[in-house]
């Protein structure tokens, strides 16, 4: 098998680690693996799989001879390394939101239009997490009956802002259980106990940075302009593990027992849908694991005709980010390798 240079940009953060981890797991053909990162963590030692790594400073000459470069940080950074690694011949999968609406940049979920990866310039956008999510779930009823609007409430975990949104979380617990002074530096309000209905800044139409990402990024991966979304992003005291509350109407019927049918045989999907015994998705249950897990399946009561609704969790430091970025390097191996 042929084996491939890999760098990962933003290697210390959570979501570089998690792809650190995620290559091991899913035995990505890599012959040179180097962990990139900012000049204050060069030096530091990562140790995964029993293998010791060095993280480098990341440089313009970092990306000399890779054939894949993996982006795990912020959109500046991104912006200013990732067009120099393809200029130097790399294929890069980004995480960041840098590139993502940039019309020569194929965005990717592997289960819903893997065939873009054929379309890429030396760049391909790793969508925002709370998109795969859904759209991982969506895509078996859009393929058999046609979406054409929908109604979005994500109720997204801590985690999301990175390791300082959980270090808030557990403080903020721990000092109200002694009564002392909560700490709010990383979110608006306090988050223990407590709900935000915003993440990113709003528009004039009041809408958040986060809830425009669901249609403008789930038209574009879907291939679909006219597609019509109404999105509202909830900040939630979970660690870990996104949920979503989804209403779907589509142009064709579509049954609930038809929706079962197809997300029980769906790729990347868990059918978890059996309410009366009290079995439905959880953002406990689907942490740390690659499946978006999907339930609470149910006709639309408001008299919106072939309409659904569901309720689906899935990992968004893993499916919704870090594992999302490794299928499509495997999708790219695949191509180089046809």
């Amino acid at each position: 098998m042929k084996t491939y240079k890999v760098a990962i940009l933003g290697a210390t953060g959570a979501v570089g680690q998690e792809m650190l981890k995620i290559l091991m797991e899913r035995d990505f053909p890599v012959s040179e693996l180097h962990l990139l990162a900012s000049a204050r963590s060069a030096g530091k030692k990562i140790t995964v799989a029993g293998k010791e790594y060095t993280v480098e400073e990341t440089t313009e000459n970092s990306f000399d001879g890779m054939d894949i470069v993996l982006g795990a940080a912020e959109n500046d950074i991104a912006e200013k390394y990732l067009p120099i690694a393809a200029a130097k011949g790399a294929i890069v999968v980004d995480n960041s939101s840098a590139f993502r609406l940039h019309e020569d940049v194929p965005l990717i979920v592997p289960e819903v239009n893997p065939q873009a990866v054929r379309e890429h310039h030396g760049i391909i956008a790793n969508p925002n997490c709370a998109t795969i999510i859904a759209l991982v779930a969506l895509q078996p009823l859009h393929a058999y009956a046609n979406a054409k609007r929908m109604v979005v409430s994500t109720y997204q975990a801590v985690s999301g802002a990175g390791v300082n949104g959980i270090r808030e979380l557990n403080q903020q617990v721990g000092a109200l259980a002694h009564g002392k002074e909560v700490e709010v530096n990383t979110f608006q309000y306090q988050i223990a106990y407590n709900l935000i209905p915003q993440i990113g800044g709003f528009n004039e139409a009041g809408y958040s940075s986060e809830e425009m990402k669901m249609q403008n990024e789930g038209r574009k991966i879907m291939g679909n302009p006219e597609l019509c979304v109404n999105c509202t992003c909830i900040r939630v005291p979970v660690i870990r593990s996104h949920s979503e509350s989804i209403m779907v109407e589509f142009e064709k019927e579509i049954s609930v027992e038809k929706a079962r049918e197809l997300l029980q045989n769906a790729p990347g999907v868990k059918l978890v849908d059996d309410p009366q015994n009290m079995v439905y998705p959880m953002p406990l249950d689907t942490t740390d694991q690659d499946l978006v897990f999907v339930g609470r399946i149910r006709e639309d009561m408001s008299n919106h005709a072939n309409a659904l609704s569901f309720w689906c969790c899935g990992d968004q430091v893993r499916k919704g980010a870090a594992t999302n970025a490794v299928q499509i390097a495997e999708l790219v191996i695949q191509e180089k390798e046809r």
